[in-house]
């Protein structure tokens, strides 16, 4: 069990990960019993946006989200965008993504930017929320929000708390991690501490950014028990408190 810290909801999972293709359904199958009662599975592109659905006709307590992530962009043919575009009207795709910007690799800026300026218009056409990557690009990312004000969330955030507010500011949420329980992890405790208990969302973004004590290991999103104990602890609240919270704000983000 994961401390007896119930009704998790996960709202960044990669359950189409090869990491789980060993016991995916045995995991799934017996994930109530660790505590979780939702979970959103996110695309990064078609193949896994198709995978994400298919998880979601399979388990009733799972949302699938359908989007081209940064990384995906060179690797487009053009048609992509358009197969992706008609995963939106089944019933249980809640969101477009993940999208985004990610600048840490060397993968052309531009055809990123367009990208995910495409997708946010398309979000906002169809009345969905966007999960949103933002890795070391703060400043584009802003401008395009700004510019759209769309509604979503900031995955796995990991910016300052000023940037946070100006986030918030635009009618986002912000989803924290496994991040915030490893050693050093200034900036993403002190966003912890500071966010609107209203905007906040719990996440994995499994199989990957474990919590310690589990950091290196395949997460999974029980593993959330962990990073709702930290966020408790600087917050003054007891977790499950927090993780209720958190549940009720992602059902009211994703119309679930």
């Amino acid at each position: 069990m994961n401390g007896e810290i119930l009704r998790i909801f996960d709202t960044h999972a990669h359950y189409d990960d090869e990491a789980f293709d060993e016991d995916r359904d045995e995991l799934l199958n017996a994930i109530h019993t660790r505590g979780v009662e939702k979970i959103i599975n996110c695309g990064c592109d078609l193949k896994s946006s198709l995978a994400a659905i298919d998880l979601a006709e399979k388990f009733g307590f799972v949302f699938a989200a359908a989007g081209i992530h940064p990384e995906s962009v060179t690797e487009l043919a053009d048609d992509e965008f358009e197969r992706v575009r008609e995963l939106y009207s089944h019933p249980k795709v809640v969101a477009v993504g993940e999208i985004g910007l990610d600048y840490y690799w060397d993968m052309p800026r531009d055809l990123q930017f367009a990208a995910f300026e495409r997708q946010l218009i398309l979000s906002k056409e169809l009345d969905l929320p966007v999960i949103i990557h933002d890795r070391e690009a703060h400043e584009d990312t802003l401008k395009l929000l700004k510019k759209h004000k769309v509604k979503g969330v900031m995955h796995c955030y990991s910016g300052s708390v000023e940037t946070m507010k100006e986030i918030i500011d635009l009618g986002l949420y912000v989803g924290l991690g496994g991040v915030v329980t490893f050693k050093n992890a200034k900036k993403p405790i002190a966003v912890a501490a500071a966010v609107p208990e209203d905007r906040l969302l719990l996440e994995t973004d499994c199989p990957y950014m474990a919590p310690v004590p589990f950091r290196g290991k395949r997460c999974d999103s029980s593993m959330i028990a962990e990073t709702a104990k930290v966020i408790a602890a600087v917050r003054g609240v007891e977790p499950q408190a927090l993780v209720d919270k958190c549940a009720k704000n992602a059902k009211a983000l994703f119309g679930i």
